[in-house]
């Protein structure tokens, strides 16, 4: 181990501890660059960092396509919700409610659902975690912060990918609607 002024150069220190121990060992200039390896903590440390930010970037990813998957689903399931409910549709507006009123409804369902699934996946993180802390020992921490923040963009997921179900149910004519079988 060797600890080096602040302020030295690093890549000269190195070359020249290379040198000395070559020297020191004898080892032919043929074989110098196979025989030892010198090692600096600059050097780990900015593996370590490198390899957190590759993995950063990996979750952050996965979570992205996550949540694109999760709105598709909230999106097929409040289709079908408006295609088996046409009738109900055409009935409420037949008895005076709002395209404004069937849009806001078909909103709060899709964004229901968004919470719903958001909670079910808050719900999940924090027992995974408790557990790998549990039984692999492994140091977990939960941050608040960061359920709050899955808890919005689940919110925000639910009301995107309900806009265009709701839209088209808003959109129905009650009397082709309520023909509809």
């Amino acid at each position: 181990d060797v600890q080096m002024r602040e302020g030295s150069d690093l890549t000269r220190l190195e070359g020249e501890i290379a040198d000395f121990i070559a020297n020191r060992h004898r080892i032919p200039e043929s074989q110098r660059e196979d025989a030892f390896q010198v090692r600096n903590m600059a050097d780990i440390q900015q593996a370590i960092s490198q390899s957190g930010q590759t993995m950063t970037l990996l979750l952050t990813v996965i979570a992205a396509v996550s949540l694109l998957v999760g709105g598709i689903g909230i999106m097929n399931i409040m289709l079908v919700s408006v295609t088996e409910r046409t009738k109900e549709i055409g009935l409420r507006k037949a008895i005076g409610a709002t395209s404004k009123d069937i849009l806001y409804q078909f909103l709060v369902e899709s964004v229901v659902v968004g919470v719903v699934g958001g909670l079910a996946g808050v719900v999940t993180g924090v027992s995974l975690a408790l557990i790998l802390n549990y039984i692999a020992g492994w140091a977990t921490s939960i941050s608040p912060m960061s359920i709050v923040v899955s808890f919005l963009f689940s919110l925000i997921i639910g009301l995107i990918f309900g806009v265009y179900p709701a839209r088209s149910a808003s959109k129905l004519h009650p009397i082709e609607a309520l023909r509809s079988d």
